[in-house]
């Protein structure tokens, strides 16, 4: 039961937009309406901010600091990527409405917008729990930076460079050399990103595992590995022309050098999303045209 002081307080929901999306400004107004009306009070990113007066406008990085109760986010599968890694330490629900064109992970039409608010408001949206992956970038025991990941990690060698060798570890354990273009380490949720186009398994979004799996791997016997997301993943570079990066959710590639480490494990977070009643194999039939003759 809610305390008289959470009861009492107002609700607080944020818009969170994708650039550069004409939609966006015939959407925002209304959506303002509606979460006001419904007693809300709103806050905007700078991106959602060019399209209503009104609203305090906060960073995206900021908005971990409001007690928020929902987030509505306009745009595709990015932006929801980018809007669950800031605001995850208040584990607040998101609803993704896909302005783009796969949405995965915004798979709210956005004919489906006001049906899909109505009921959060009645309390009978389905909310679904996503895991999310600490990683850390190591050099020697400094850790260089601390990242949550959504999505996946990739390390992953330049255009122009020969192939990169990799060390596995899991939970310190030595698994494999790899001599290959890169390395992936996926969520359940990523397992359809990057992975999959590298040739990793499909997860259920509620497996609790991490797919780790090699980019065009010179060996044909090294294949993609399934493991619980209770274990440490790391990958130890070994480069001497240190052109690897690392990149995270798709986000621009972090510069690596020889005996660099990538360290990943599960994060104390998760990410929640509103669904809508679609499960998630009439999902992968619709946006991988699946069953298509």
């Amino acid at each position: 039961m809610a305390s008289p002081q959470s009861s009492a307080r107002s609700k607080i929901a944020a818009i969170i937009s994708r650039p550069a999306r004409p939609e966006v400004a015939q959407i925002v107004p209304g959506l303002l309406d509606w979460l006001q009306e419904h007693g809300y009070r709103v806050i905007v990113d700078p991106t959602t901010a060019k399209y209503v007066n009104g609203p305090e406008v906060v960073a995206r990085e900021q908005m971990a600091s409001r007690p928020l109760d929902l987030v509505v986010v306009l745009g595709g599968d990015g932006t929801l990527l980018s809007a669950a890694r800031v605001t995850a330490a208040v584990d607040v629900p998101l609803l993704g409405v896909n302005l783009g064109s796969l949405g995965f992970l915004t798979e709210v039409p956005l004919t489906s917008l006001y049906p899909m608010l109505e009921a959060i408001a009645q309390g009978r949206a389905p909310v679904e729990q996503r895991s999310l992956m600490q990683c850390d970038l190591l050099r020697g025991e400094t850790i260089l930076g601390s990242y949550l990941v959504f999505n996946d990690a990739v390390v992953n060698k330049t255009a122009l460079a020969r192939l990169n060798n990799y060390e596995l570890y899991i939970d310190k354990v030595f698994v494999s050399s790899f001599r290959a273009d890169g390395m992936i380490v996926a969520t359940p949720t990523g397992s359809t990103a990057y992975s999959l186009s590298a040739g990793g398994p499909v997860l259920m979004p509620t497996v609790k595992a991490f797919v780790i799996t090699p980019v065009a791997p010179h060996s044909l016997t090294h294949r993609p590995l399934v493991v619980p997301d209770s274990v440490e993943i790391e990958i130890l570079l070994r480069s001497d022309e240190e052109v690897a990066y690392l990149s995270l959710d798709g986000q621009p590639g972090l510069d690596l050098s020889d005996g660099d480490r990538v360290r990943c494990r599960r994060s104390e977070h998760d990410v929640h999303l509103f669904r809508t009643e679609s499960n998630f194999f009439h999902l992968l039939r619709s946006k991988l045209k699946w069953g298509e003759r």
